[in-house]
């Protein structure tokens, strides 16, 4: 039951790897806006409406009873949990609470592709859990995100600038660590040489390499 992290420095394509790699192997992904729009759905004025929508026992019903647990936090774990980590208060430790909570339990319950919140660090005690870092060239990372958003090179080069202090921030003061530090990960891959199929390839061959190495101990 593969569960892999993905952290991606803004720009490194890291998305659209970690998708593919739900894709070759079949399994669930999460991110920031899948949860944003569990999160939505569940404070629709009509709750029928949502349990339609997220029925209990699918992957987004999972996420959603998941959630739904955390609510004796209130109501602001929600904006918590999706919104960018810049944009998160770093005395907020509701939002962590809820955050440990939800990426946990989607970790215990199935073979899942689970990209940023800081699950690399959340889950780094989890038996079988593969971390794997994206990076890129600072000018790959731009040119990526000018062509994403249709932005110029000097909004973009702020956009990569607030993402990479909002992250570092947040992780050094959550989890007393350095998000780009390569030990807290299995793999590390700079996608300067690389396309989205060739990186989502090696890392699905790692993480089945990883996982034959730990079933003969």
């Amino acid at each position: 039951m593969p569960v892999i992290t993905i952290r991606g420095q803004y720009g490194s394509g890291s998305n659209e790897i970690a998708e593919r790699i739900a894709q070759k192997m079949n399994i669930d992904y999460v991110d920031r806006e899948i949860i944003a729009g569990v999160a939505q759905r569940l404070h629709q004025p009509d709750a029928s409406i949502a349990e339609k929508e997220m029925p209990p026992g699918t992957f987004l019903g999972r996420i959603a009873e998941s959630m739904a647990r955390t609510a004796c936090l209130g109501d602001g774990i929600f904006a918590g949990i999706y919104s960018p980590l810049c944009d998160i208060p770093l005395n907020d430790t509701h939002y962590l609470s809820g955050l440990e909570y939800v990426i946990k339990e989607l970790a215990k319950s199935q073979s899942i592709v689970i990209r940023g919140r800081g699950s690399q660090f959340i889950l780094k005690d989890f038996p079988g859990v593969f971390h794997v870092l994206i990076v890129a060239p600072m000018e790959e990372r731009l040119k990526r995100v000018m062509e994403t958003h249709k932005i110029n090179e000097e909004d973009a080069r702020n956009q990569i600038v607030r993402f990479d202090e909002g992250s570092g921030e947040f992780v050094k003061r959550y989890f007393r660590a350095n998000i780009a530090d390569p030990i807290h990960y299995d793999l590390v891959i700079n996608t300067h040489h690389l396309s989205v199929e060739d990186a989502a390839s090696l890392i699905v061959d790692a993480v089945r390499l990883a996982a034959q190495r730990q079933g003969k101990k």
